[in-house]
Protein backbone atom coordinates (compact mmCIF):
# COMPACT_ATOMS: atom_id res chain seq x y z
CA UNK A 1 0.00 0.00 0.00
CA UNK A 2 1.51 3.29 -1.08
CA UNK A 3 2.13 5.78 1.71
CA UNK A 4 0.07 8.94 1.36
CA UNK A 5 1.70 12.32 1.21
CA UNK A 6 1.92 14.26 4.46
CA UNK A 7 1.50 18.04 4.61
CA UNK A 8 4.73 19.72 5.59
CA UNK A 9 3.10 22.51 7.64
CA UNK A 10 0.52 20.58 9.71
CA UNK A 11 1.94 17.08 9.51
CA UNK A 12 -1.49 15.78 8.44
CA UNK A 13 -1.84 13.27 5.65
CA UNK A 14 -3.55 14.44 2.46
CA UNK A 15 -6.44 12.68 0.76
CA UNK A 16 -4.60 12.58 -2.53
CA UNK A 17 -6.98 15.12 -4.07
CA UNK A 18 -5.46 18.17 -5.68
CA UNK A 19 -7.02 21.18 -7.47
CA UNK A 20 -4.74 23.72 -9.08
CA UNK A 21 -2.00 22.93 -6.63
CA UNK A 22 -4.30 23.01 -3.61
CA UNK A 23 -4.26 19.72 -1.67
CA UNK A 24 -6.97 18.46 0.69
CA UNK A 25 -5.99 17.45 4.20
CA UNK A 26 -7.45 14.23 5.57
CA UNK A 27 -8.64 15.76 8.85
CA UNK A 28 -11.11 13.53 10.75
CA UNK A 29 -14.34 14.99 12.07
CA UNK A 30 -14.49 15.70 15.83
CA UNK A 31 -15.92 12.82 17.87
CA UNK A 32 -18.59 15.00 19.43
CA UNK A 33 -19.81 16.04 15.96
CA UNK A 34 -20.00 12.43 14.77
CA UNK A 35 -21.94 11.28 17.85
CA UNK A 36 -24.34 14.25 17.44
CA UNK A 37 -24.85 13.34 13.78
CA UNK A 38 -25.57 9.70 14.65
CA UNK A 39 -28.00 10.82 17.37
CA UNK A 40 -29.97 12.96 14.90
CA UNK A 41 -30.28 9.98 12.58
CA UNK A 42 -31.61 7.80 15.41
CA UNK A 43 -33.96 10.61 16.47
CA UNK A 44 -35.26 11.02 12.91
CA UNK A 45 -35.98 7.30 12.58
CA UNK A 46 -37.76 7.29 15.92
CA UNK A 47 -39.82 10.33 14.97
CA UNK A 48 -41.04 8.76 11.72
CA UNK A 49 -42.10 5.70 13.70
CA UNK A 50 -43.89 7.66 16.43
CA UNK A 51 -45.61 10.29 14.26
CA UNK A 52 -47.21 10.44 10.79
CA UNK A 53 -44.42 10.69 8.27
CA UNK A 54 -44.25 8.50 5.19
CA UNK A 55 -46.62 9.12 2.27
CA UNK A 56 -48.41 6.08 0.88
CA UNK A 57 -50.58 5.66 -2.23
CA UNK A 58 -53.80 7.10 -0.79
CA UNK A 59 -52.82 8.01 2.76
CA UNK A 60 -49.76 8.11 5.00
CA UNK A 61 -48.29 6.26 7.95
CA UNK A 62 -50.15 7.20 11.14
CA UNK A 63 -47.37 6.66 13.66
CA UNK A 64 -47.56 4.50 16.77
CA UNK A 65 -48.71 7.47 18.88
CA UNK A 66 -51.58 8.14 16.44
CA UNK A 67 -51.49 11.89 17.07
CA UNK A 68 -50.49 15.09 15.30
CA UNK A 69 -49.85 18.69 16.33
CA UNK A 70 -53.00 19.67 14.44
CA UNK A 71 -55.06 17.14 16.42
CA UNK A 72 -53.59 18.41 19.68
CA UNK A 73 -54.42 21.98 18.66
CA UNK A 74 -58.03 21.07 17.88
CA UNK A 75 -58.34 19.36 21.25
CA UNK A 76 -56.94 22.39 23.06
CA UNK A 77 -59.26 24.72 21.13
CA UNK A 78 -62.21 22.52 22.00
CA UNK A 79 -61.39 22.84 25.69
CA UNK A 80 -61.12 26.62 25.37
CA UNK A 81 -64.38 26.86 23.42
CA UNK A 82 -66.18 24.79 26.04
CA UNK A 83 -64.88 27.09 28.75
CA UNK A 84 -66.06 30.15 26.79
CA UNK A 85 -69.38 28.67 25.69
CA UNK A 86 -71.39 30.04 28.61
CA UNK A 87 -70.08 33.60 28.23
CA UNK A 88 -70.50 33.52 24.45
CA UNK A 89 -74.11 32.45 24.94
CA UNK A 90 -74.59 35.40 27.30
CA UNK A 91 -73.12 37.79 24.75
CA UNK A 92 -75.54 36.46 22.15
CA UNK A 93 -78.53 36.74 24.47
CA UNK A 94 -77.99 39.87 26.56
CA UNK A 95 -78.32 43.45 25.39
CA UNK A 96 -75.32 45.74 25.12
CA UNK A 97 -76.48 47.63 28.19
CA UNK A 98 -76.69 44.43 30.23
CA UNK A 99 -73.22 43.34 29.06
CA UNK A 100 -71.81 46.76 29.93
CA UNK A 101 -73.27 46.66 33.44
CA UNK A 102 -71.99 43.13 34.21
CA UNK A 103 -68.36 43.65 35.21
CA UNK A 104 -67.20 40.06 34.60
CA UNK A 105 -68.96 39.82 31.25
CA UNK A 106 -67.78 43.31 30.29
CA UNK A 107 -64.13 42.35 30.92
CA UNK A 108 -64.58 39.17 28.87
CA UNK A 109 -66.23 41.07 25.99
CA UNK A 110 -63.52 43.74 26.09
CA UNK A 111 -60.72 41.17 25.80
CA UNK A 112 -62.57 39.28 23.08
CA UNK A 113 -63.25 42.52 21.21
CA UNK A 114 -59.60 43.56 21.43
CA UNK A 115 -58.56 40.27 19.83
CA UNK A 116 -61.19 40.58 17.09
CA UNK A 117 -60.15 44.19 16.47
CA UNK A 118 -56.52 43.14 15.89
CA UNK A 119 -57.62 40.61 13.29
CA UNK A 120 -60.29 42.59 11.43
CA UNK A 121 -59.99 46.32 12.09
CA UNK A 122 -56.39 47.46 12.57
CA UNK A 123 -55.78 47.51 8.82
CA UNK A 124 -57.82 50.72 8.59
CA UNK A 125 -58.21 52.05 12.12
CA UNK A 126 -54.66 51.21 13.33
CA UNK A 127 -53.67 49.23 16.41
CA UNK A 128 -54.88 51.77 18.96
CA UNK A 129 -57.94 52.83 17.00
CA UNK A 130 -56.33 56.20 16.22
CA UNK A 131 -57.19 55.94 12.54
CA UNK A 132 -55.33 57.41 9.57
CA UNK A 133 -56.10 59.87 6.75
CA UNK A 134 -59.45 58.71 5.36
CA UNK A 135 -60.03 56.28 8.24
CA UNK A 136 -61.86 57.55 11.36
CA UNK A 137 -60.22 57.82 14.76
CA UNK A 138 -62.18 55.59 17.15
CA UNK A 139 -60.41 56.83 20.28
CA UNK A 140 -61.70 60.40 20.26
CA UNK A 141 -65.19 61.80 20.85
CA UNK A 142 -65.85 62.92 17.28
CA UNK A 143 -68.37 60.54 15.68
CA UNK A 144 -69.96 60.72 12.25
CA UNK A 145 -72.81 58.36 13.11
CA UNK A 146 -72.88 58.52 16.91
CA UNK A 147 -70.70 57.00 19.62
CA UNK A 148 -73.27 55.27 21.80
CA UNK A 149 -73.20 51.49 22.09
CA UNK A 150 -76.18 51.01 19.79
CA UNK A 151 -74.76 53.44 17.23
CA UNK A 152 -71.42 51.64 17.10
CA UNK A 153 -73.12 48.24 16.96
CA UNK A 154 -75.22 49.36 13.99
CA UNK A 155 -72.21 50.70 12.10
CA UNK A 156 -70.22 47.50 12.64
CA UNK A 157 -73.19 45.32 11.69
CA UNK A 158 -74.31 47.12 8.53
CA UNK A 159 -71.22 49.07 7.49
CA UNK A 160 -70.95 52.44 5.78
CA UNK A 161 -71.93 52.75 2.09
CA UNK A 162 -71.38 49.00 1.76
CA UNK A 163 -73.20 47.24 -1.08
CA UNK A 164 -76.45 49.23 -0.74
CA UNK A 165 -78.16 47.10 -3.41
CA UNK A 166 -77.92 43.97 -1.27
CA UNK A 167 -77.53 45.65 2.11
CA UNK A 168 -80.19 48.41 2.25
CA UNK A 169 -79.57 48.93 5.98
CA UNK A 170 -76.02 50.15 5.44
CA UNK A 171 -75.44 53.72 6.55
CA UNK A 172 -75.57 56.13 3.61
CA UNK A 173 -74.34 59.67 3.18
CA UNK A 174 -72.89 61.33 0.11
CA UNK A 175 -71.65 64.86 -0.24
CA UNK A 176 -72.34 66.45 -3.65
CA UNK A 177 -69.38 67.26 -5.89
CA UNK A 178 -70.08 71.00 -5.83
CA UNK A 179 -67.22 71.94 -8.12
CA UNK A 180 -66.91 68.94 -10.40
CA UNK A 181 -70.66 68.88 -11.11
CA UNK A 182 -70.74 72.67 -11.50
CA UNK A 183 -73.23 73.19 -8.69
CA UNK A 184 -70.97 76.01 -7.51
CA UNK A 185 -68.54 78.04 -9.57
CA UNK A 186 -64.88 78.47 -8.68
CA UNK A 187 -65.41 81.69 -6.70
CA UNK A 188 -68.19 80.12 -4.63
CA UNK A 189 -66.06 77.05 -3.86
CA UNK A 190 -63.20 79.32 -2.78
CA UNK A 191 -65.56 81.42 -0.65
CA UNK A 192 -67.16 78.51 1.18
CA UNK A 193 -63.68 77.08 1.74
CA UNK A 194 -62.75 80.25 3.62
CA UNK A 195 -65.96 80.03 5.64
CA UNK A 196 -65.17 76.44 6.68
CA UNK A 197 -61.70 77.62 7.71
CA UNK A 198 -63.40 80.28 9.83
CA UNK A 199 -65.76 77.72 11.40
CA UNK A 200 -62.82 75.56 12.40
CA UNK A 201 -60.91 78.47 13.93
CA UNK A 202 -58.16 78.64 11.30
CA UNK A 203 -56.63 81.56 9.47
CA UNK A 204 -58.95 82.72 6.70
CA UNK A 205 -59.82 85.55 4.35
CA UNK A 206 -62.55 87.41 6.27
CA UNK A 207 -64.09 89.02 3.18
CA UNK A 208 -64.33 85.73 1.29
CA UNK A 209 -65.58 83.94 4.40
CA UNK A 210 -68.45 86.45 4.65
CA UNK A 211 -69.46 85.62 1.08
CA UNK A 212 -68.89 81.95 1.84
CA UNK A 213 -71.41 82.05 4.69
CA UNK A 214 -74.15 82.88 2.22
CA UNK A 215 -73.05 80.03 -0.05
CA UNK A 216 -72.94 77.71 2.95
CA UNK A 217 -76.39 78.66 4.26
CA UNK A 218 -78.29 79.33 1.04
CA UNK A 219 -76.66 78.52 -2.31
CA UNK A 220 -75.24 75.12 -1.40
CA UNK A 221 -77.32 74.30 1.67
CA UNK A 222 -74.31 72.89 3.53
CA UNK A 223 -76.02 73.52 6.86
CA UNK A 224 -78.57 70.80 6.13
CA UNK A 225 -75.91 68.19 6.89
CA UNK A 226 -73.20 70.12 8.73
CA UNK A 227 -75.40 72.36 10.89
CA UNK A 228 -75.73 76.13 10.95
CA UNK A 229 -72.60 76.48 13.05
CA UNK A 230 -70.71 73.49 11.66
CA UNK A 231 -71.76 71.24 14.54
CA UNK A 232 -72.48 68.30 12.22
CA UNK A 233 -75.43 65.92 12.10
CA UNK A 234 -74.93 62.34 13.27
CA UNK A 235 -78.29 61.19 11.93
CA UNK A 236 -77.09 62.00 8.40
CA UNK A 237 -73.40 61.23 8.91
CA UNK A 238 -72.57 64.92 8.44
CA UNK A 239 -69.12 65.71 9.89
CA UNK A 240 -68.49 68.53 12.33
CA UNK A 241 -66.68 71.45 10.75
CA UNK A 242 -66.12 73.60 13.84
CA UNK A 243 -63.33 71.52 15.36
CA UNK A 244 -59.84 70.50 14.28
CA UNK A 245 -60.64 66.86 13.54
CA UNK A 246 -60.58 66.05 9.83
CA UNK A 247 -61.07 62.81 7.95
CA UNK A 248 -59.54 63.92 4.65
CA UNK A 249 -57.41 66.82 5.87
CA UNK A 250 -58.08 70.35 7.11
CA UNK A 251 -55.75 72.58 5.12
CA UNK A 252 -57.17 75.14 2.70
CA UNK A 253 -56.23 72.96 -0.28
CA UNK A 254 -57.67 69.80 1.26
CA UNK A 255 -60.95 71.45 2.25
CA UNK A 256 -61.33 72.97 -1.21
CA UNK A 257 -60.61 69.58 -2.83
CA UNK A 258 -63.27 67.92 -0.67
CA UNK A 259 -65.85 70.56 -1.62
CA UNK A 260 -64.94 70.34 -5.30
CA UNK A 261 -64.75 66.52 -5.64
CA UNK A 262 -65.45 64.83 -2.31
CA UNK A 263 -64.05 61.48 -1.21
CA UNK A 264 -66.33 58.91 0.40
CA UNK A 265 -64.99 56.04 2.46
CA UNK A 266 -66.52 52.57 2.67
CA UNK A 267 -66.65 50.31 5.71
CA UNK A 268 -67.68 46.67 5.23
CA UNK A 269 -70.74 45.26 6.94
CA UNK A 270 -69.56 42.60 9.37
CA UNK A 271 -72.93 40.91 9.67
CA UNK A 272 -72.53 37.48 8.08
CA UNK A 273 -68.73 37.67 8.40
CA UNK A 274 -68.65 37.71 12.20
CA UNK A 275 -71.14 36.16 14.62
CA UNK A 276 -73.30 38.35 16.84
CA UNK A 277 -71.24 37.65 19.97
CA UNK A 278 -68.08 38.89 18.24
CA UNK A 279 -69.86 41.99 16.87
CA UNK A 280 -71.08 42.83 20.38
CA UNK A 281 -67.60 42.26 21.79
CA UNK A 282 -66.16 44.60 19.13
CA UNK A 283 -68.80 47.17 20.02
CA UNK A 284 -67.86 47.04 23.70
CA UNK A 285 -64.16 47.32 22.87
CA UNK A 286 -64.51 50.25 20.46
CA UNK A 287 -66.79 52.05 22.91
CA UNK A 288 -64.18 51.59 25.66
CA UNK A 289 -61.28 52.99 23.61
CA UNK A 290 -61.99 56.41 25.02
CA UNK A 291 -64.37 58.05 22.62
CA UNK A 292 -67.56 56.17 23.44
CA UNK A 293 -70.50 58.38 24.31
CA UNK A 294 -72.73 57.46 27.25
CA UNK A 295 -74.15 53.98 26.91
Amino acid sequence: MAQRERDEVTGTETTGHEWDGIKELDTPLPRWWLWTFYATIIWGIGYTIAYPAWPLLNTNTKGVLETTNRLELHQELKVVQQARAEKLAQLEKLSLQEIRSNDELFQFANRMGAAAFKVNCVQCHQAGGQGAPGYPNLADDDWLWGGKLEDIHYSITHGIRYQPDTNPETRQSEMPAFGRDQILDGEQVAAVTEYVLKLSGQEHDAKKAEAGQKVYMEDAGCNACHGDNGEGNQELGGPRLNDQIWLFGGTREEIRAQIHSPKHGIMPAWKGKLDEATIKALTIYVHSLGGGVGS
